[in-house]
C-alpha cells in the first residue's frame, strides 16, 4: 500500500506515528500533537493522508505512498456504456447537501468491500473539514433517495478524492464524471485519487512516483481556485470542450 509516516515541517522525517498523534523528531525533539482538522490539511499539503486499518479500529496511520494514484483530468475517459447511462439517467445529482450520509455510505460494508477503513474519528474530521469549505460530496440520488456519491478534500487547485459508494449500478461512476466537469470547469489542476485500482484505470488512472506527484501537488497548491457546486449544462459536453481545446 505504501509506507506509514510522520508530519513535521516537512513530508521527510522518518518517524512513524499511530493513535492520531504526529511525531516530528526535528532537531532530536519529538513533539506529539492531537490530530486536528488543520493538521489533516496540513497533511495534504505535503502529500500525505490518514488511513485507519478498518472502520472498528479507532486508530489512525499516515500513508506516503511511492507511487501515487492520480486521474489526468485533461485524459479522462469516460466508457462507452456509462455515457449511453449518463444520457438516459434518471438520476439526479447535487452537491454539498448530504456529506455525512455520504461519507457514512462509503464507510458502510457492501456485498463486494465487507470492510472499509473509515472509521469514527475520520468521519468527525472530515465532517468539520466540510463544515469549513475544504471538502466536498458529490451525490447521486432517485427518486430521493441517495444512492451513491464521492467525497475529498479540495486545497486550491488540488482535489483529493478519498472513497465512493453506490447502492445501484453506476451511482458512483456517475457521481465521478459529475466530480470532474466541476473540477475542470473550476481550473483545478490535480485529482490525486491516493491509489489506482482496476475501477480507477477504466477512466484513465494513473500512477505517478512520489517526486513527480510532489511537484504537481506544489503546482496545484499554487493555484487560486475554488470548488463550484453548481453546474449548467451536461457534464459531458464539459469533458468534450476540454478535449478540444486541450
Amino acid at each position: 500500500m505504501g509506507i506509514t509516516t510522520s508530519i513535521g515541517l516537512n513530508a521527510s522525517s522518518p518517524a512513524a506515528s499511530r493513535n492520531g498523534e504526529v511525531a516530528d523528531d526535528e532537531n532530536g525533539i519529538e513533539a506529539m500533537t492531537v490530530l486536528t482538522a488543520d493538521l489533516l490539511l496540513r497533511a495534504y499539503a505535503i502529500g500525505i493522508f490518514p488511513m485507519a486499518d478498518s472502520a472498528e479500529d479507532p486508530d489512525i496511520f499516515w500513508v506516503d505512498p511511492e507511487w501515487r494514484g492520480i486521474l489526468p483530468l485533461r485524459q479522462f475517459h469516460v466508457p462507452q456504456r456509462l455515457k449511453r447511462t449518463m444520457k438516459s439517467s434518471p438520476f439526479v445529482i447535487r452537491c454539498d447537501s448530504a456529506f455525512e450520509a455520504v461519507i457514512r455510505g462509503c464507510a458502510a460494508p457492501a456485498e463486494d468491500r465487507p470492510r472499509t477503513w473509515i472509521n469514527d474519528q475520520i468521519v468527525r474530521l472530515y465532517v468539520e473539514l466540510f463544515r469549513r469549505g475544504f471538502a466536498h460530496s458529490v451525490e447521486t440520488w432517485y427518486e430521493g433517495e441517495l444512492v451513491g456519491g464521492l467525497y475529498g478534500v479540495s486545497l486550491a487547485g488540488a482535489f483529493f478524492g478519498e472513497s465512493m459508494f453506490s447502492r445501484v449500478t453506476d451511482a458512483s461512476k456517475v457521481a465521478l464524471v459529475h466530480l470532474v466537469a466541476r473540477l475542470i470547469r473550476s481550473g483545478y489542476t490535480l485529482l490525486d485519487t491516493q491509489f489506482v485500482t482496476s475501477h480507477l484505470e477504466r477512466f484513465g488512472a494513473v500512477e505517478v512516483p512520489r517526486a513527480e506527484y510532489r511537484r504537481m501537488l506544489a503546482a496545484a497548491l499554487s493555484a487560486p481556485v475554488l470548488f463550484q457546486p453548481g453546474l449548467t449544462g451536461d457534464p459531458l459536453a464539459v469533458l468534450q470542450s476540454r478535449t478540444q481545446t486541450s
